[in-house]
């Protein structure tokens, strides 16, 4: 099946989602098959590049991240390796496409990094694991995803519902999307602000998030220079629910990331 030049360059997000690790969002439908040909954006096989990105803190003792590092992605024609995180597309058509999906999730709050979280239990990793499905029309795609914790960590759920809006000019790609992150209390007490009865202090009181409606956006421009370069830049911002950004530990109304890439094609 040969995909359409919308769902082709759809794939791009997938340049951020490899190089940083703690973007909370998927920034795009994604595409099953990449284009094995010299103007595709993405190609089949192994892609590996260079990434600079800026990322807000999520805690009160935590400074704005900044990082330079490497990324490596691969697209096969049903698997996709996205850094961080990978995707077994198991069905596609002309108008839906269903895959499976897992994520190692970084965590992201440890006592013995700041005086501030003295008493507070670590945030450690944890794997989830889930599906979605991508609906394709000829302006839109719209994707929703489910994942779960399967390793005891923090027990929790994500729902993701999501649109992109692909905007193409020959090698040029601008594609704003939109849409919500519903997330499980437990998953956003693990992650985004709850402190237990037992991390309780009195200048740090308990906090109970509940479950979580977050707004999200992005707009994310990439261009093929020629056969064997790409290059991306990406924002994305998330506009955290009031129970999360409410928190006595969450330092901001939301989360930024903006990143700036560039690949070669192997």
């Amino acid at each position: 099946m040969r995909l359409n030049r919308y769902f082709a360059f759809a794939l791009c997000p997938l340049l951020l989602l490899g190089a940083t690790a703690h973007a909370e969002v998927d920034l795009g439908s994604l595409q099953l098959f990449s284009e094995d040909n010299d103007t595709s954006p993405i190609p089949k096989g192994l892609v590996l590049g260079g990434t600079v990105i800026h990322g807000s803190a999520r805690y009160e003792a935590q400074k704005d991240e900044n990082y330079v590092i490497p990324g490596a992605l691969y697209f096969g024609d049903q698997f996709m390796y996205l850094g961080d995180r990978a995707r077994y597309y198991f069905h596609v058509d002309d108008t839906f496409a269903a895959y499976a999906y897992g994520r190692y999730r970084f965590g992201n709050l440890d006592p013995d990094d700041e005086d501030a979280f003295d008493g507070m239990h670590k945030r450690k990793s944890q794997f989830e694991a889930g599906a979605g499905g991508t609906l394709i029309t000829p302006y839109a795609l719209l994707t929703a995803r489910f994942s779960s914790d399967v390793t005891g960590r923090s027990n929790g759920q994500e729902l993701l519902l999501w649109a992109d809006f692909p905007i193409i000019q020959g090698p040029l790609l601008v594609m704003p999307g939109m849409g919500l992150m519903i997330r499980s209390d437990k998953m956003a007490n693990y992650y985004f602000g709850g402190v237990s009865q037992s991390e309780a202090t009195a200048s740090r009181p308990e906090w109970d998030t509940g479950t979580t409606y977050s707004p999200m956006a992005a707009v994310i421009t990439t261009y093929r220079f020629n056969p064997n370069w790409v290059g991306m830049f990406a924002a994305n911002y998330e506009l955290y629910d009031k129970d999360i950004a409410d928190s006595p530990i969450v330092q901001h109304s939301g989360e930024v990331y903006a990143m700036l890439a560039v690949g070669y094609i192997w």
